[in-house]
């Protein structure tokens, strides 16, 4: 039986601001697991665009710095160990969680709807609005702790949690199925790919929008056709000509993305990399009659539906790069260039 010892070591986010503020501590108290919890020997963790959005201050609408740069608008509570993405064994849990769960390998479903045993009004995140998985030891409601039976390592089932159930979330939202043209933009990265193997495996005919560079490795995944994302969309893809766009993108190109939708087409986003801010013509949504969908909170069945499409072999993982734990900042520095194809992972034990 795993006996943890009483601190461990983790990259602790510290405030707002630049690569600095991503400080390696070895002396952190190690979480005890509350009321239906478990705690998890961290053994990968991911990166996602979030850990530098929560960094940067890039989710607060008013000066990037103030009390309002978390998820829910509210403060981040520094100092904050940041990871959605966790692949561990639980090794102890709380009162009233599974005690079967210790010695399993798990994925961690990164959007809780309840701590402690308790439902909550609004979902949190790991990582964002509580404790992830950037360091060795880290403490979950052991309801989102799923069993994994797999032959993948850990480092590439950490590719998987927030990118493919964000883009299993997305595509569920827009109902897309074996008879959509789907159009996705930022195609290349976490979530990106996965929607590409997604839509896929759902029978669904993928465009995806990337770099040049790129695209021979986006048509090996699974994509059907690529479309240089400096193209003018109208020349490359039309207008009224695909049933379901999945932007991860947004910025000054986002009509476009409206206008290249049939009618009773579907806009899913979970991201604005190239900007938040769009303008929309209302008339192109009514008259077009649009359905627009924003894809954050994960619904019931989103992860137990990803876990049966791993250990079925239906998704692949992509990892492009793995660091150790102590490079977080050169982790984070590599994920904002945008060079890579897939996940970033952080290797911990």
């Amino acid at each position: 039986m795993h006996t943890p010892p009483k601190q461990m070591t983790g990259v602790q986010l510290i405030g707002h601001g630049d690569l600095s503020q991503l400080q390696v501590n070895h002396s952190i108290d190690i979480p005890t697991p509350g009321l239906g919890d478990a705690l998890i020997k961290v053994h990968a963790a991911g990166v996602n665009n979030t850990d530098l959005n929560l960094r940067t201050g890039w989710y607060s609408k008013s000066d990037q710095s103030s009390d309002d740069a978390g998820w829910q608008g509210n403060a981040i509570p520094f100092p904050l160990i940041q990871g959605a993405d966790v692949c561990g064994t639980v090794v102890a849990v709380g009162p009233e969680a599974d005690p079967q769960l210790v010695g399993c390998r798990v994925l961690v479903e990164p959007c809780f709807h309840e701590r402690h045993g308790k439902q909550l009004d609004r979902p949190v995140y790991l990582g964002s609005d509580c404790h992830g998985g950037f360091a060795e030891y880290t403490t979950v409601p052991a309801r989102y702790a799923h069993r994994i039976n797999s032959t993948l390592t850990s480092t590439e089932l950490a590719s998987f949690p927030c990118s493919y159930s964000t883009a299993e979330n997305l595509l569920t939202r827009a109902k897309v199925t074996a008879q959509d043209i789907v159009l996705i933009t930022g195609a290349s990265g976490g979530v990106g790919s996965a929607a590409i193997q997604l839509a896929n495996a759902r029978g669904a005919r993928v465009i995806a929008v990337t770099s040049p560079s790129k695209a021979d490795a986006l048509l090996k995944l699974g994509a059907h056709r690529t479309v240089d994302r400096d193209s003018h969309l109208p020349d490359t893809v039309g207008t009224d000509s695909v049933d379901v766009v999945i932007d991860l993108v947004g910025g000054s190109h986002w009509p476009l993305l409206l206008n290249a939708l049939k009618p009773f087409g579907r806009y899913a986003t979970s991201g604005a990399i190239a900007g938040p801010i769009v303008e929309l013509d209302l008339r192109t949504l009514y008259l077009k009659d649009l359905s627009l969908f924003g894809g954050t909170a994960l619904s019931p069945e989103i992860f137990p539906a990803l876990i049966q499409r791993i250990e079925s072999g239906n998704i692949s993982p992509l990892v492009a790069q793995t660091f150790p734990l102590a490079q977080i900042p050169e982790a984070q520095r590599a994920f904002e260039c945008k060079q890579h194809i897939g996940k970033l992972v952080i290797e911990i034990a």
